[in-house]
């Protein structure tokens, strides 16, 4: 039996654990060896006891590993357990990290600086628009953008990530041959082309439930420096994400919404509790300069190459916010005509939009 393999048979075990296998490891040594041990030997451990050491001891009538690995190679998915290097080094770090993460895509998605972006399914026509926008900015600037794939704000997030050719990933709150919900298969699809990652820790065959998104949501915050709400009410899956980020000494940063929407309520509760008010993307940015090593600061997406001169320059000056035309023109240094003309090229690209009252903005 190899270690994953091991592992793969604990993490289908109901009553074992991340945390009761930690020990077990601990005290007895490599979890190849565990499934063979005495059971008083097992039970001896500290949080473990006898119930925990007969279903490990008895391990095979409760999980079919062959048929595991089989549904693995079916479903053409990669398993990495907490042990392999490959493994996120972040999400190692919280108190109970999944012994395994079954995923698609590339784990390259979630090194480096990372962000969980989360909210409400039922999301107001704002917090979509700003979720994208939000997820767009971060992953052009080098932000890795993690979220659910659930409806509303985390879809938004992905969609906006893509858009910015950044890096983003999803964390199932069931297993990787269900995928809740169906109608974002394609997204997934997309997101793995792209470079990034679908991942889950729950056995195949394994439904959401109530259960299983709480669980799912304490490795959105493990594998991030900190998590963004931007709509959530006071009683929500994002309200439970924003406590265990805390609990996971990660910052939490709100976007605030209308006083008198039921959606704006966690958010408001958060700032009030002492979350980081965010207006735009710069209150995220400029706090990870403080969360992260000067080494893992994330880097800009490059101005195409494709770009002549005075077009890089207005396009670098344009930033990631709106910017009205007489501010940007001082910011470039270029004359008026210049920056105007060069302006419509960037529209005619689809990288420039015009914006009401001679504001501009970048897109995709």
């Amino acid at each position: 039996m190899t270690r994953t393999e091991a592992y793969l048979i604990f993490n289908g075990l109901r009553l074992v654990g991340p945390v009761r296998v930690r020990k077990l490891r601990e005290a007895l040594g490599g979890v190849e060896e565990l499934c063979g041990l005495p059971t008083s030997k097992m039970a001896g451990v500290e949080g473990v006891g006898q119930a925990v050491a007969n279903s490990i001891r008895g391990w095979e009538k409760n999980f079919d590993l062959a048929e595991e690995l089989k549904n693995i190679e079916k479903h053409k998915l990669k398993v990495v357990d907490c042990e392999d290097p490959a493994y996120p080094a972040l999400l190692r770090e919280i108190h109970d990290p999944p012994m395994v993460l079954y995923y698609r895509g590339s784990l390259e998605a979630v090194r480096g600086a990372c962000l969980g972006i989360v909210g409400t399914r039922d999301a107001t026509g704002y917090g979509i628009e700003l979720a994208k926008k939000l997820g767009y900015q971060l992953a052009y600037a080098g932000v890795g953008v993690v979220s659910g794939l659930a409806r509303g704000i985390d879809t938004a997030a992905h969609q906006g990530a893509l858009a910015g050719k950044g890096r983003t990933a999803a964390v199932l709150g069931c297993s990787m041959d269900q995928m809740y919900p169906a109608e974002n298969r394609p997204l997934a699809e997309k997101m793995e082309e792209a470079g990034g990652c679908v991942m889950s820790e729950f056995c195949l065959g394994t439904p959401p439930d109530r259960q299983t998104f709480p669980m799912r949501n304490r490795i959105v915050s493990g594998l991030s420096k900190g998590i963004l709400v931007v709509e959530a009410a006071r009683a929500s899956g994002a309200m439970i994400t924003a406590k265990q980020a805390l609990e996971q000494g990660r910052q939490v940063f709100a976007v605030p919404g209308r006083i008198d929407h039921p959606q704006s309520g966690g958010c408001h509760q958060l700032l009030k509790d002492g979350a980081r008010l965010v207006e735009s993307v710069e209150d995220v940015l400029a706090e990870f300069e403080f969360l992260l090593p000067k080494s893992e600061m994330p880097s800009p997406q490059p101005v195409p190459d494709n770009f002549g001169e005075e077009e890089k320059k207005v396009f670098e000056a344009l930033g990631r916010d709106e910017m009205h035309l007489d501010v940007l023109t001082r910011k470039c240094g270029l004359p008026s005509p210049t920056v105007s003309a060069t302006l419509l090229k960037l529209e005619l690209k689809h990288r420039v939009r015009q914006m009401p009252g001679k504001y501009f903005t970048r897109i995709d």
